[in-house]
């Protein structure tokens, strides 16, 4: 049956070979995305044959990260190294049905074939793929995929349109190499039409591979899948993403304060759009998207685009969860938090988060909060503090000891009401108390800045400011 009258199931196929590239978290949510979409089934696949670099930590990069971003997959994942006894099978029946030969080149014969063939501008072919096996037949060997020497291979790409492909130029590919170990192309063909997978949407970069694996498909007699390749993503720079651009794992951008949900609407926006929508939800996403209206041109990151996606975000979540992350950026840090400290930054978090694009920078707005009394005021500051603003501090401080409402509203209110009795402005005091109640640390408004300290902490820290200099 057409992979198009089949339910839709698509996959995701990293390599367990370190850490996990913001191209692959893309690659996924389109996967994810797609199958929402289609009412059918997302499912991860761990290429894990690189046995020196597949190592159980970099397995749990590829499933962490996953979670992370909320993409995790509908069933286990398969391992592809535990399923080589299947793909050799597979190449034995190929062998059966002519569609594979044994080939006995030596690493010279093949340099010199790779030689004439460029020179012929044609693929290399073996010259075992017509000729009887060796006498020796326990020589060690390769098994040759036994392509099609003219002709076309199309590929029917939901992204690109159909990608026409010489034969001549498409080689008789490895499939098993002289140790036995399956190649990816054959691996990836197997796996695909075990799995069930009806869309294969991956990186333009396997574009070439499609061809091959087109072939193979059909010397199987096997469906095909439908190809969705995708453009890359480049830097600001229009050039290839690199880490002279910045951050490139998903890992690194969950430690520098981005929100998976935020990550996951600004992926979907490289090279996928709906209309000028910037701003959607995971049920938007989900309704609209469809693979056929991905761009063929590369996406570029936008680091701006970023913190402002990312700063909706941080606006709209909820300020527990805003608050156990700060904790945890802290904790990354090595720093600690006294138990009182903790319900000062719950209580700053929600007023300063409007300004944050980040955990870290909303960790950052939130340090006036977390610093012990008695606090450090800087040199400038302290000057502020002339006699006439002490007074006045003084007189502040018995006006608010009265306040019953600790709110920024009435706070608000509750200074105005102050600045008029003193005839003044906000402005004579308001410098010195940010100064007493900050000490120079970035602060919200006096007010917001009051009710995050609380009712105590904020008097002591005035108190603090007041007393006889040292």
């Amino acid at each position: 049956m057409p992979a198009s009258e089949r339910p839709v199931v698509t996959r995701i196929a990293p390599s367990p070979t370190g850490s996990m590239h913001i191209g692959t978290a893309r690659t996924a949510l389109f996967n994810w995305l797609y199958a929402r979409h289609s009412g059918g089934t997302f499912l991860l696949r761990i290429e894990d044959t690189d046995r020196e670099r597949s190592t159980e930590a970099n397995v749990q990069v590829i499933l962490d990260g996953l979670a992370w971003l909320g993409l995790e997959p509908d069933a286990p994942p398969v391992f592809q190294f535990a399923r080589a006894e299947r793909h050799r099978a597979v190449v034995a029946r190929l062998l059966e049905t002519g569609g594979a030969y044994r080939c006995w080149m030596t690493v010279e014969e093949l340099a010199a074939e790779r030689e004439i063939a460029r020179a012929e501008g044609r693929a290399i072919r073996s010259p075992w793929r017509d000729r009887d096996p060796p006498a020796g037949v326990n020589l060690p060997h390769v098994v040759r995929f036994k392509g099609p020497l003219d002709g076309e291979t199309l590929v029917h790409d939901l992204v690109k349109g159909t990608v026409r492909f010489g034969n001549r130029e498409l080689d008789d590919l490895v499939l098993l190499r002289s140790d036995g170990a399956p190649t990816y192309n054959l691996a990836v063909v197997v796996d695909d039409h075990d799995m069930g997978i009806t869309h294969v949407i991956r990186g333009d970069d396997h574009l070439n591979n499609a061809a091959r694996q087109t072939l193979i498909y059909q010397a199987l007699g096997w469906s095909l899948p439908e190809f969705a390749h995708l453009p890359l993503i480049h830097g600001p720079d229009g050039a290839k993403l690199s880490k002279r651009h910045g951050a490139q794992a998903v890992g690194e951008f969950a430690d520098m304060g981005y929100l998976p949900e935020a990550m996951r609407n600004y992926l979907a926006r490289l090279g996928w759009g709906h209309g000028d929508d910037e701003l959607f939800s995971d049920a938007q996403a989900i309704a609209w998207f469809d693979v056929r209206d991905v761009v063929k041109a590369p996406a570029r990151l936008d680091w701006n685009k970023i913190a402002h996606v990312n700063n909706h975000y941080v606006r709209a979540a909820d300020d527990a969860r805003l608050t156990s992350l700060t904790l945890e950026a802290m904790a990354r840090r090595g720093e600690t938090i006294a138990e009182d400290a903790r319900d000062r930054l719950m209580s700053a978090v929600p007023l300063v988060k409007e300004g944050a694009k980040t955990v870290l920078e909303l960790l950052d707005l939130s340090r006036f909060a977390l610093v012990h009394r008695p606090i450090a005021i800087d040199a400038k500051s302290e000057a502020l503090l002339t006699e006439e603003v002490r007074a006045r501090l003084g007189r502040l401080a018995k006006h608010l000891w009265s306040q019953e409402d600790w709110t920024p509203a009435a706070l608000t209110v509750a200074l105005r009401a102050f600045a008029e009795s003193e005839g003044v402005g906000l402005g004579k005091f308001g410098g010195p108390l940010r100064a007493t109640l900050s000490g120079g640390l970035p602060a919200p408004d006096l007010a917001s800045a009051l009710t995050a300290l609380g009712r105590d902490e904020s008097l002591g820290r005035i108190a603090d400011a007041l007393s006889p200099r040292k």
